[in-house]
């Protein structure tokens, strides 16, 4: 065991002494927001006795199981190679589980599977490659699945541990189709339950233990749901023309169905109906945003309460009455002003795992009894971050300029009233799906802690308010995109919140790419502009980077970006350098193949040609965003000089 993954474990998961909140006036050190949260993703296992989780500690990865009876040294560890990681983790029977293998190669790339599913047991050992294009690490069957040209994933679990697994496989050389197998976890015996003339879809399991309904994004990025009627497959109009219908799971009692449904594009609400659509009722109801997270029962599942997509959480009871809803009241009272989570349950309902979490507190989990009501704290996410000393989040609204109502977030540096303070505009990647939240932001509580206010803005585009309002940003980029995000800065300078002569703009990835285009299409409302992985020609998209690489992902950016040269060109901060009128920070990982370290040098050269300001950060082997400790140190450091320069105390700014 590594010194470093040792470290981790022992931080996060031994009894810690409790440390007093005392404030202080003494700056958080760099490193602090420099870390990177070691443990998450955490399952309790059918018979209540382990928890399986996901250990991150810079590259390394690894899946750590251990007896809830005693957290201080793993049962086992399964170790995974450089930049890969668990991003499924499910329990088929109370010794064995399954996990599907993911990629993350920079810390502001949202993890994504390679379909690699490997089967373990609770001590580590009996390890099987169960599907996959590779094999020669795990298990002796390994070699065997050569044909698993694809991906796999995970799309369900019999109600009852089994050591059975629904898996969902899409393969490369048929990529028009999609298949379901309930596969033995043990032995690794397949038997097809479903397949489909379409790719790229799940399947939603009945209580029979067959598909009822398969839907998703097809490949010309078209989103389809389809019912399974006699013996073959038919579109679904179940839910009504005009409806979007995301089938989630089934009813006790077997002939009703879950679902998450926009009308005409509005925010998803919450329905419950039988399969034809027929006895339709609306659970919750979307309002500014849609309806997000459920919080469920234990078996046999139903979900009690919605939680809003937007602002700060508010819960919604569907049965107020149920005994998991009177817990989750009672735990919600003895947390107050966080959020409570429940993850899983074992599979008598006996325990139960859940965590909190809050706009100050990357989260904690615990065990409880549901009878004795015993409860056991598990491990902190981020053990080194002290909520007192971190910024409380403000979700907002505002008005754009087209009288569009937008969310925006604000975070204010403790201790200081929100009056004319330095402000920096933080837009989030994506952009399209993507949303900010009132939970813990690692950037806004940097940057907070320095004592600038943070906006974040929710343009179109975004997610958590239906997809009418999601498909408002496509091809509109450089556009309208970005007048939200101005507006944004418009309205908190018009507040007092804001002091106009001292706003910046610092985004990653997508938010890289608004950095410069804000600065772009407003000038003079900004001091400067830093750009963290961004894109900054838009055509070179289709060439280089991931996200054109295939068919999807070609069809998708003709969806969002179009295809027009010249328009493409028009919003491209590389192609518009003369019109930044501001200093700008360029900071990239060399090895990025997100978002490939060309942009960055595009950007670089036009800014050279255009004999602009400019400031520049490269580091060999980061990614989509920097892993290493010691880069993030270097970036944050970098970014805080920069910012301090122009907008800074005691800088002399002027209109």
């Amino acid at each position: 065991m590594s010194i470093r993954i040792m470290r981790a474990m022992l931080a996060a998961c031994c009894t810690l002494l409790s440390m007093t909140a005392t404030a202080t006036t003494a700056r958080i050190p760099v490193e602090t927001f420099a870390r990177h949260a070691n443990l998450s993703m955490p399952r309790l296992s059918p018979d209540g006795k382990h928890i399986a989780l996901r250990m991150d500690d810079g590259d390394e990865h690894a899946l750590l199981v251990y007896a809830v009876s005693d957290m201080s040294h793993p049962v086992s560890i399964l170790r995974m190679p450089k930049f890969e990681l668990p991003v499924q983790i499910a329990w088929v029977s109370a010794t064995r589980l399954v996990i599907v293998k993911g990629k993350e190669l920079g810390s502001i790339d949202k993890p994504y599977s390679t379909g690699e599913i490997i089967a373990t047991d609770v001590d580590g050992k009996h390890q099987d490659y169960l599907f996959g294009y590779q094999g020669d690490e795990y298990g002796s069957r390994a070699d065997t699945r050569e044909a698993d040209s694809g991906w796999g994933s995970v799309d369900g679990l019999p109600d009852t541990a089994n050591g059975h697994f629904y898996m969902g496989a899409q393969l490369w050389n048929s990529d028009n189709h999609s298949w379901l197998y309930d596969v033995d976890a043990t032995t690794s015996v397949r038997h097809l339950v479903a397949d489909i003339g379409v790719g790229d879809l799940d399947f939603t399991v009945g209580n029979d233990g067959k598909a009822h309904f398969a839907f998703g994004t097809n490949n010309d990025f078209d989103y389809v749901v389809y019912h399974h009627q006699g013996n073959g497959w038919a579109l679904y109009d179940g839910a009504g023309q005009g409806h979007r219908f995301m089938p989630i799971r089934f009813a006790p009692d077997g002939k009703h169905v879950y679902a998450y449904d926009s009308v005409d594009g509005a925010p998803d609400d919450l329905v419950e109906q039988d399969e034809n659509g027929a006895d339709r009722r609306v659970l919750v109801h979307g309002g500014f945003g849609s309806v997000g997270d459920l919080e469920w029962t234990a078996q046999p599942m139903q979900p009690f309460a919605a939680i809003d997509d937007t602002g700060t959480p508010r819960v919604t009871y569907i049965n107020p009455n149920l005994p998991a809803a009177k817990l989750y009241m009672a735990l919600s009272r003895k947390f107050a002003g966080e959020f409570v989570d429940f993850i899983n349950y074992s599979d008598d309902g006996d325990e139960l795992l859940f965590s909190v979490s809050s706009d100050r507190d990357p989260g904690t989990y615990y065990l409880i009894d549901t009878h004795h009501y015993k409860l056991v704290k598990l491990f902190s996410a981020a053990p080194w971050i002290d909520p007192s000393r971190m910024a409380e989040r403000v979700p907002m609204h505002f008005t754009a300029d087209d009288g569009t109502v937008l969310e925006a977030i604000l975070t204010i540096p403790p201790g200081a009233e929100m009056d004319n303070l330095p402000m920096v505009l933080l837009p989030h990647g994506g952009p399209h799906g993507i949303s900010d939240t009132w939970f813990y932001d690692n950037d806004a509580q940097f940057l907070a802690s320095r004592g600038y206010l943070v906006l974040q803005v929710n343009y179109r585009g975004s997610g958590g308010r239906g997809h009418a309002f999601e498909e408002a940003g496509y091809l509109k980029w450089g556009t309208r995109i970005q007048q939200d995000l101005i507006d944004g800065v418009k309205w908190a300078e018009a507040q007092h919140y804001a002091d106009p002569k001292r706003v910046c703009v610092y985004g990653g990835s997508f938010g890289g790419y608004s950095a410069l285009m804000s600065v772009i299409r407003a000038p003079g409302l900004f001091k400067c502009a830093v750009g963290y992985a961004g894109v900054y020609d838009l055509a070179m998209m289709y060439k280089k980077g991931s996200i054109g690489a295939d068919k999807l992902g070609k069809n998708y950016l003709e969806t969002v970006i179009g295809k027009n040269d010249a328009d493409l060109a028009a919003n491209s901060p590389d192609k518009l350098a003369d019109k930044i009128d501001v200093p700008v920070l360029l900071i990239h990982g060399k090895d990025d193949q997100r978002v490939p370290f060309a942009q960055a040098k595009a950007m670089r050269a036009a800014l050279e040609a255009a004999h602009k300001p400019f400031e520049w950060l490269a580091k060999s082997g980061e990614g989509h965003g920097f892993y290493t400790e010691q880069n993030n140190i270097d970036m944050l450091d970098t970014l805080q000089a920069f910012l301090k320069k122009y907008i800074g105390p005691g800088v002399a700014t002027t209109n």
